[in-house]
């Protein structure tokens, strides 16, 4: 899939991986691998920026996923984002879909909201944000509703 698509099909919280579709190097060779593991990862769909309109797109419209986080003993201490723009070369798949009934929590409403948790069910996704205080949250189910959508529309994760 390319970016354009990733941004105007793929759900919030889904598991999304990149490619530029070169071959792995060998693990002996650690730079060649290190650089080639930047065009190929996967992470999670944590928000869409730029304006949709029926049939176009804002130029500068992208997308941001949460790659991985670094620290120790519970406590994150670096969060690694990647954002791309839909004029990326690299090619994109859709890897996990979020499950029906889990929950998405985002830092705020509007939209500007970024996803920072997708929990199994509410109520793990209000023990989750009683202990990482985020005061304007907002919980979104996802729906029955959405994923026939994305079946219906020939969406589903290969």
């Amino acid at each position: 899939m390319s970016a354009h698509s990733i941004f105007e099909y793929a759900p919030i919280g889904a598991t999304i991986a990149w490619s530029d579709q070169s071959p792995r190097p060998p693990e002996r060779h650690r730079r060649l691998l290190d650089a080639w593991k930047t065009n190929n990862s996967q992470g999670r769909l944590v928000r869409k920026q730029g304006a949709r309109d029926i049939g176009t797109f804002d130029p500068h419209a992208s997308f941001t996923l949460h790659e991985a986080d670094f620290g120790a003993g519970g406590v994150i201490a670096i969060r690694v984002f990647r954002t791309f723009p839909l004029q990326s070369t690299l090619r994109f798949t859709i890897i996990e879909r979020p499950a029906v009934g889990s929950v998405r929590v985002f830092d705020r409403p509007g939209d500007h909201a970024e996803l920072v948790h997708l929990a199994a069910h509410r109520a793990a996704a209000e023990q989750w944000l009683s202990e990482h205080g985020y005061p304007n949250a907002v919980l979104e189910e996802v729906t029955a509703d959405e994923a026939a959508a994305d079946a219906v529309e020939g969406r589903a994760a290969a």
